[in-house]
């Protein structure tokens, strides 16, 4: 019996080249915190790790965000980046940032 097909993902709405870089830098600086976060941590050199890489992803979401600015880029479409962000997982990622369910194992 061959493995089921993936579920097909629908396709990232259309993005400026910045707002596409503010998205992956944002995605990337999620990744971390949730790395970071102590209610989920399992070992403190791997929130080091991740604390230490947050310094310049923050730095990539800032030029991100500047470049926007500076290109006249100067309102932030919402709801089109929220659609990116979920097909890109966002949801499942920014969960990792807050606290784990009374009673759940932390991980």
């Amino acid at each position: 019996m061959s493995p089921s097909p993936m579920p097909e993902l629908p396709p990232l709405p259309a993005l400026t080249r910045a707002e596409g870089e503010v998205v992956d830098a944002y995605l990337d600086v999620l990744d971390l915190l949730g790395r970071i976060n102590p209610a989920r941590g399992q070992d403190t050199y791997r929130g080091l790790r991740a604390a230490q890489g947050l310094v310049s992803k923050a730095a990539v979401l800032r030029d991100a965000l500047t470049l926007m600015h500076e290109r006249g880029e100067s309102e932030v479409h919402a709801e089109t980046l929220a659609r990116a962000l979920r097909v890109l997982d966002g949801e499942r990622r920014a969960l990792l940032v807050g606290l784990p369910q009374e009673g759940g194992d932390g991980g």
